[in-house]
């Protein structure tokens, strides 16, 4: 990856594309599958979203493997697929962008507060 392609992202709208393309061979329960990992997966990135690249090629490789044994997607993904996104994100303690916004407007707040208040 060059300079050029890490300030544009187009490095990232490739492998974007390539991922996409993937998921287009997988049967209909998978590609929804697919779809809701994306959705609950992206609160859990970062400004870029390139630290979610490893993250969705390694799920969409699981549904790829899975796919190809002929395995259902509920024996995959269980019945909490956001729960499944958080462990694949880092955990249940996994912060996502929400997270860090709000201890960012406590701290300014609290600092605010304390100027104020002393």
């Amino acid at each position: 990856m060059n300079f050029w392609e890490t300030i544009t992202g187009s490095d990232l709208t490739r492998e974007y594309k390539e991922f996409e393309a993937r998921a287009a061979k997988l049967p209909p329960g998978h590609r929804e599958g697919w779809e809701q990992i994306k959705a609950h997966l992206f609160p859990y990135g970062d400004f870029t979203g390139r630290n979610l690249m490893p993250i969705l090629d390694g799920a969409l490789g699981l549904l790829e493997e899975t796919a190809a044994e002929g395995q259902d997607i509920h024996e995959v993904l269980g019945d909490d697929v956001p729960g499944f996104c958080a462990a694949l994100a880092g955990g249940e303690g996994a912060r996502s962008y929400r997270d860090r916004w709000r201890e960012q407007l406590n701290r300014n707040v609290a600092r605010k507060l304390g100027r104020l208040g002393g």
